[in-house]
């Protein structure tokens, strides 16, 4: 079992690490200042186009077909992509 979940969280980490870029290259900011608490709306102030932006990037860069309107509604940080990421990896 410590192993499955070593791994598992290693898994995060990378896809924490990975999806942190998208947003530093996205929003023009510096990738250390992001945190799995960053939140889309107060810290990046990024609106509708800016979210829509990022989850194709996510889908291209996760290889994910789909992340509906109703996924995308309840997210409010990094961390919160980071555990959609996971379930549809």
């Amino acid at each position: 079992m410590g192993s499955s979940r070593g791994s598992k969280e290693r898994v995060g980490i990378m896809i924490f690490e990975k999806l942190r870029d998208i947003i530093a290259e996205q929003f023009g900011i510096d990738a250390d200042t992001i945190t799995e608490g960053t939140s889309f709306a107060e810290d990046l102030n990024a609106d509708s186009l800016d979210m829509v932006d990022m989850v194709l990037a996510i889908q291209d860069q996760f290889n994910i077909a789909e992340i509906d309107d109703e996924e995308l509604a309840g997210i409010e940080t990094v961390g919160q992509v980071v555990a959609l990421i996971e379930a549809k990896a």
